[in-house]
């Protein structure tokens, strides 16, 4: 609701007049016919601030003691907040202070029918002012007012609807939806500016700026004597429309010559007021600026261009909101479900003209269904359909134009628009982009990467033709840019906009996926490279940066997000370059890890051990990825169970890198502390210790102490201190490992959350039981968002939880958590050292609840399956084994002990 007060100085009291903001020509007219009859009249659209509260000022003036309403009622009234209105209105018509009164045929609600005192639909403007005064003030005619607009015009302000004598707007789009905002914001922007107001409508092609101006123009055309539309996306034409306004408003003769005629129009428009003067699709700022007036009028700019300041004050003008492209689609295909319209509008991204296209196309019989088709086949062509009438060409032509224009002004704007629609729709960092030593883009990008100037022309270049977004050093094509752009490449064009889209990829990647300073350019990247075809990456650093983007993803517990692209990579490798060739070798290395994290260590293995023996043969038994290779099969061997094995291949393989690597190489470390794990499993404490604190030690020293590999292993470092005997020094390690990961990698990131679930286990054996409680619950809860309920390391911390819940003494959940959990660990095998553990925990929870022989039976199958795999002396062999005596009644009497 929008108003403005008026005081009649005969002391009948204060009105207030409310109206629609699509009705803002309405109470400009009013308010100017109750001004010169002799009320004082305040309206927002002339005496407020930008800046100013509209409901503080609102209220404020119907809580004046005898202010009456004068309430200018219409369809557009009724589509604002009817609960708030219908409030308020019944209070003041219950005083008798409302005076409503009609614009158009619009229906009322009930409780204001009886108050109608007068409508102002169909009448001509002598009439509705009649009205309109006797409605406030009663009978009372003015001596003297402005005159009905005739030849020659004259001052004061028209009835609405009615148009200049000086005019030549285009026609006026009957189907105009929307947008009333946009319209009351761009009229106080003209209204509050106390000198010549020029503002620019800018926004990308198709998102309906100069019907915005158009309809502007025919709203508040009663308050302009002269409007007059000049096509300036050709600046130097601009010269001669001014010269026609010019002879038009008889300032100039017609055969005057054009530039005298230009200057006699500036003069006429510095000494007067009141009109306005519309530049469509003005692309130059700098070439436009010489023609721009001076004076009281206003001055109107569309243009996709973003570089209006200083010249103009800019308003951006976006997409409809979902709420009016569902109006539109809606209004033009009645028989359209809402759900079909809102579909379309998300597939169009609420662009206007795009949406205009649809509605022309779902008029003519397509369905909602076979548009949509069309439209992720054949984008293109279905976007150069049903040109509505307004749009000079179809959004698919005005895409294809303005790529175009961009081919004759710069090179390297179009090699990066034809990149980035290869790429993914998302911003590309191109600020991180820089020249790599021996690495060769194509020549068009060369000048490109690197200099900061250079890319700030290009950017220029590109948003100049509204064909994407630029903030920050990032560019982004919208997505029916994008898609357009990409459908309408020539295969030579395609060919070399996939160079460039590899060459602006690899020329971003960071040095390292797995150092955390890199993560944020990484997490801008991932989706770029993903987008790219496996089979058209032409170059070692193209295909390694679509490599390294997958491990930063599974660093980060998305081996599921990884194993797709990996799995095509290493499937399009395979079949172009051969299974024994270096790069297929390294996708198959990074697709063994997607395969374990994803929990299939079955085919992780596989792959993995296939992989090793081609390794051995191409690149050697000493070279690094041979060695990582080996290193991640005694990873999986442990997984699998086979901790002896997984301990001799990580010994041997230790050896060898730190003969090949040297001793304190990153990858030498990561073996050395894999290593360690292993020692602890295998019961030998006292080695794992030492061989631990040395590694964290050289990790400290050559990665740097919050490193998260050095994490990680400080984390294991804090178990062992705690199985050597010492809880404190082992829970204090924990804790400060935990902050800094919390800090460095975040709180849900899969390393942060094993240190987590290790900490619960410190915790409980401190006695601090609720806070391992509390610990263990948030752990797998994000846990179970973050990797997945299946993902082993989910698991392991539902495990612990169990034995946690059994020491609160809330028996029943730790019970259904148990079953739960060796439901799922089944999939790792019914002989999985993992999956035993929990078996034998559910044994000791079902002996505490008295279901004594259900607890016997599983321990008995357990400790069989234990002796066979593990050994009849491994820690958790004996103590199953003790445990079966206890729920025998031959051990002792103690309450058995859980395996964590």
């Amino acid at each position: 609701m929008n108003g403005g007060l008026v005081a009649e100085g005969d002391g009948m009291g204060r009105i207030f007049v409310s109206h629609a903001e699509a009705d803002g020509p309405w109470a400009e007219w009013a308010a100017w016919q109750l001004e010169h009859v002799g009320y004082d009249v305040e309206l927002d659209a002339w005496d407020w601030s930008t800046g100013d509260n509209v409901v503080v000022r609102t209220n404020a003036a119907l809580e004046r003691h005898g202010v009456r309403v004068l309430v200018l009622l219409s369809t557009a009234y009724f589509e604002q907040d009817r609960a708030a209105m219908r409030e308020w209105a019944a209070v003041l018509a219950g005083s008798g202070r409302l005076i409503p009164v009609r614009l158009d045929d619009v229906e009322i609600p009930a409780m204001l029918a009886p108050l109608l005192t007068c409508s102002l639909a169909g009448l001509d403007e002598a009439d509705a002012r009649r009205s309109l005064v006797d409605a406030v003030a009663g009978p009372r005619r003015p001596e003297h007012g402005p005159t009905f607009p005739r030849s020659g015009g004259g001052p004061g302000r028209r009835f609405p609807g009615s148009l200049p004598r000086v005019w030549n707007l285009p026609g006026r789009n009957a189907g105009f939806t929307g947008r009333d905002e946009l319209l009351a914001r761009l009229r106080q922007a003209f209204t509050t500016d106390s000198t010549v107001a020029v503002r620019a409508l800018r926004g990308r092609g198709g998102v309906g700026k100069t019907q915005l101006a158009i309809e502007y123009a025919y709203r508040f055309a009663a308050t302009y004597e002269l409007a007059w539309w000049i096509s300036s996306e050709e600046a130097a034409l601009v010269p001669d429309q001014l010269a026609t306004l010019a002879v038009r408003t008889g300032v100039a003769r017609p055969d005057a010559p054009v530039g005298e005629a230009c200057e006699a129009l500036a003069a006429e428009l510095r000494s007067s007021g009141r009109w306005l003067l519309v530049f469509d699709n003005a692309e130059d700022p700098a070439a436009l600026t010489r023609h721009l007036p001076s004076g009281g009028g206003h001055v109107l700019i569309t243009s996709r261009t973003p570089g209006w300041q200083p010249r103009a004050v800019p308003i951006d003008v976006d997409a409809f909101t979902r709420a009016e492209s569902i109006a539109l689609l809606r209004n033009r295909v009645p028989h359209l479900s809402g759900a079909d319209a809102d579909a379309l509008a998300e597939a169009l991204e609420d662009l206007p003209l795009a949406l205009e296209q649809a509605a022309a196309l779902l008029a003519d019989g397509l369905t909602a269904g076979q548009y949509r088709q069309l439209l992720e086949e054949r984008i293109s062509e279905v976007l150069d359909e049903g040109r509505p009438d307004g749009y000079p060409v179809s959004l698919a032509a005005q895409i294809g134009l303005s790529a175009a224009r961009l081919a004759e002004t710069s090179a390297a704007a179009l090699t990066l628009l034809h990149a980035c629609a290869l790429l993914a729709p998302e911003p590309f960092p191109l600020h991180a982009c820089v020249r790599r030593p021996g690495a060769e883009p194509p020549p068009v990008l060369a000048g490109l990467l690197g200099d900061p100037l250079a890319v700030r022309r290009a950017l220029n270049a590109l948003a100049g033709q509204g064909l994407a977004r630029v903030q920050d050093g990032m560019v982004q094509l919208h997505r029916l840019t994008q898609a357009v752009v990409r459908d309408q490449l020539a295969p030579a064009d395609r060919a070399s906009g996939t160079r460039a889209a590899e060459a602006l990829l690899a020329a971003a990647v960071p040095a390292s996926a797995g150092d955390p300073a890199n993560w944020p350019v990484w997490s801008d990247l991932v989706p770029h490279a993903l987008a790219l075809d496996p089979a058209e990456l032409g170059t070692e650093a193209g295909r390694f940066a679509v490599l390294d983007a997958c491990w930063y993803l599974m660093d980060g517990g998305h081996a599921t997000a990884a194993l797709p692209p990996l799995t095509g990579l290493f499937g399009t490798w395979t079949e172009r370059f051969g299974p024994d060739h270096p790069h297929t070798l390294r996708a198959a290395q990074f697709l063994v890890r997607a395969h374990a994290d994803t929990g299939d260590l079955a085919r992780a293995r596989e792959l993995n051990e296939e992989t090793l023996v081609r390794m051995r043969l191409v690149l050697g038994e000493d070279h690094p990825d041979t060695l990582v290779g080996a290193a991640y099969l005694a990873t999986l061997l442990a997984a699998s169970g086979q901790t002896q094995a997984a301990r001799r291949v990580e010994e041997e393989t230790l050896a060898q890198m730190r003969r090949v690597l040297g001793e304190d190489d990153p990858h030498t470390l990561a073996v050395s502390a894999s290593l360690a794990n292993r020692l602890d499993a295998l019961g030998d404490g006292k080695a794992a210790r030492t061989l631990g604190e040395d590694t964290l030690a050289r990790m400290r020293r050559v990665l740097g102490e919050d490193h998260p590999v050095t994490l990680t292993n400080a984390g294991n470092l804090a178990n062992r201190h705690a199985q050597s005997g010492d809880p404190e020094a082992a829970r204090a390690l924990a804790e400060d490992t935990l902050a800094r990961q919390r800090r460095t990698v975040g709180e849900d990131d899969p390393r942060t959350l094993t240190t987590a679930y290790n900490l619960t286990a410190l915790l409980l054996t401190s006695g601090r039981t609720e806070e391992a409680r509390r610990l263990a619950e948030d752990t797998m809860t994000r846990q179970r968002r973050v990797l997945g309920w299946d993902h082993p390391d989910t698991l392991r911390t539902a495990h612990n939880l169990s034995v946690v819940l059994s020491a609160c003494g809330d028996l029943q959940a730790a019970r259904k958590l148990d079953e739960d959990t060796l439901a799922r660990r089944q999939s790792f095998g019914a002989d999985h050292p993992d999956t035993l553990r929990t078996a034998v925990n559910l044994a000791i929870r079902l002996w505490r609840l008295g279901e004594t022989e259900a607890g016997r039976a599983l321990a008995e199958d357990s400790l069989s399956r234990m002796r066979r795999v593990l050994g009849g002396n491994h820690p958790d062999t004996v103590n199953t084994a003790e445990l079966l005596r206890t729920l025998a009644g031959e051990g002792t009497d103690e309450d058995p002990g859980e395996a964590r």
